[in-house]
């Protein structure tokens, strides 16, 4: 299965969500899980945001079934070193896709539009060819930007999800 995750920062907790799929076009997750954890996140250091998110991930990972790649929302790699998704994999040995809505000056990123929109995401990867996990974010399901399950595993994280 594939997995999506996202992190969502409030006032007095953290919120992390993960949604799990079959495959790249699944319109509908096959598994939906949200864990808040009471307290704040870790103070952000620069250079080192991977600290902050990492051990919700690998909380929320420990909780589910095994799964066999991994989408986060951002970097999985960096023009200095690995991002919170090459952070990830190492942690998990697993392969990470991640998927950033904005451009990182650097990070050998493969640019893929969705839809009619003009605005790129931006798609690194470890652990898979960069070229691959691009077009399996090209062929993720819905006729927006963001996919639908991409975009269904940050409203989980934010609490804003119909359910």
């Amino acid at each position: 299965m594939i997995c999506a995750l996202d992190v969502d920062y409030r006032a007095a907790s953290v919120a992390v969500a993960a949604v799990a799929f079959a495959g790249w076009g699944d319109a509908v997750a096959a598994l939906e899980r949200v864990d808040v954890t009471a307290g704040a996140a870790a103070a952000y250091e620069p250079g080192q945001f991977y600290l902050r998110e990492l051990p919700y991930l690998c909380r929320m990972l420990d909780a589910l079934p095994a799964m066999t790649v991994l989408v986060v929302d951002g970097y999985a790699e960096l023009d200095r070193g690995p991002g919170l998704g090459g952070h990830l994999a190492a942690a998990r040995g697993l392969p990470v896709i991640g998927v950033a809505k904005t451009r990182y000056a650097g990070a050998p990123a493969v640019e893929v539009r969705r839809g009619t929109s003009k605005a790129p995401l931006f798609v690194t990867a470890v652990g898979i060819a960069a070229a691959d996990a691009a077009a399996h974010v090209a062929a993720m399901h819905g006729p927006y930007r963001i996919p639908t399950l991409l975009k269904r595993v940050d409203a989980l994280a934010r609490g804003t999800a119909a359910q």
